[in-house]
């Protein structure tokens, strides 16, 4: 074969890997895949995320595979590794713990795969995007809430799990609405503690631990989400102070709804689900079809400003707790039910 010949035998077989290569990537535009990491889908609201998630995908086109690591950050990388080997277009993450996925978001990026955090900012990573509300607002929410129900008196912040970004957004929030109060000895912080994993468990045992060190003289209890707003109720409970002392929350869990409803916790943050699931889903099909997604606001996270999506949550009570029918995210049969 002389040398021009040659030449053109490897000219067409380039062109045709490259139409090969071509035919599959649109054919992966078209279906997307996506890969779904959950921190833990034992927890009602992630579990609910996950079939928001899903339904919208797949009316957008889109296969997703989805994991739980059962709040386990080995678990997490090592099923984030998995989705990397099966060729995901998109891989969305909640972290179970945020500073740890460095490495494993930057061999997702070598294998060509978008990344997105989900609800909660992963640090010190190459990410693609952030979608969530605005933690620092539900913060806000949070304190405003427990100080129109009790603007004066001994105040215990309840945060939560340490290795998740978005406990301390949500006390940034708490503390800007509650400064000026505390500034003019309005209110006084007697104790905080994080919550190691968000666990109702361990929340009720930091409650008891608090009252018994202040002799019972605890008079609100800004608690970052609904699970631990549930041990701290438990808690107080056990001292017939539940209802006496407000409580946040957020999440809606169905639970913490009957809670506000009864009176024993002040007031939860509404965060629909299936809003920031769709908007999740669409998002990631738009990134796996290199088209431009509509971001609103950056979050620095440690290596860049990560363009972002934020969505409004809502402030919920026992005077408006009829919005979570109207929006379908729960029955009044199940809100009713004892």
């Amino acid at each position: 074969m002389n040398k021009f010949k040659r030449k053109s035998l490897f000219a067409v077989m380039a062109v045709a890997v490259f139409a090969l290569g071509s035919t599959a990537a649109m054919a992966d535009s078209k279906n997307p895949k996506i890969g779904f990491s959950i921190d833990d889908l034992r927890v009602e609201r992630w579990a609910r995320d996950r079939d928001f998630f899903v339904a919208a995908a797949d009316k957008l086109g889109a296969k997703v595979f989805v994991q739980s690591a059962d709040a386990s950050e080995q678990r997490q990388i090592a099923q984030i590794e998995n989705l990397i080997s099966r060729g995901v277009d998109v891989i969305v993450i909640v972290p179970f713990n945020a500073t740890v996925l460095t490495n494993t978001v930057k061999e997702a990026k070598k294998a060509g795969i978008k990344v997105v955090s989900y609800d909660r900012l992963i640090l010190n990573a190459d990410i693609d995007a952030y979608i969530s509300f605005d933690n620092e607002k539900v913060g806000e929410m949070q304190a405003e809430g427990v100080l129109k129900a009790q603007p004066k008196g001994n105040y215990y912040l309840l945060g939560g799990s340490p290795t998740d970004n978005n406990a301390k957004m949500l006390r940034e929030g708490q503390l800007k609405v509650l400064k000026p109060s505390i500034d003019k000895g309005d209110i006084k912080i007697v104790g905080q503690q994080w919550v190691k994993d968000w666990s109702a468990t361990e929340a009720l045992s930091i409650v008891e631990n608090a009252l018994t060190a202040n002799n019972n003289k605890i008079d609100a209890i800004v608690a970052s989400n609904d699970g631990t707003a549930g041990g701290a109720i438990q808690a107080l409970a056990s001292q017939k102070m539940a209802g006496k002392v407000p409580v946040s929350g957020q999440d809606a869990d169905l639970a913490a709804v009957k809670r506000v409803i009864a009176g024993t916790q002040a007031m939860t943050v509404y965060k629909p689900l299936k809003l920031i699931a769709s908007e999740a889903a669409k998002l990631s099909v738009q990134l796996a079809r290199n088209e431009k997604p509509a971001y609103n606001s950056q979050y620095e996270n440690g290596v860049k400003k990560v363009d972002t999506i934020l969505l409004k949550p809502t402030p919920l009570t026992s005077a408006n707790v009829k919005l979570l029918v109207d929006d379908g995210f729960y029955t009044q049969a199940q809100i009713s039910s004892k």
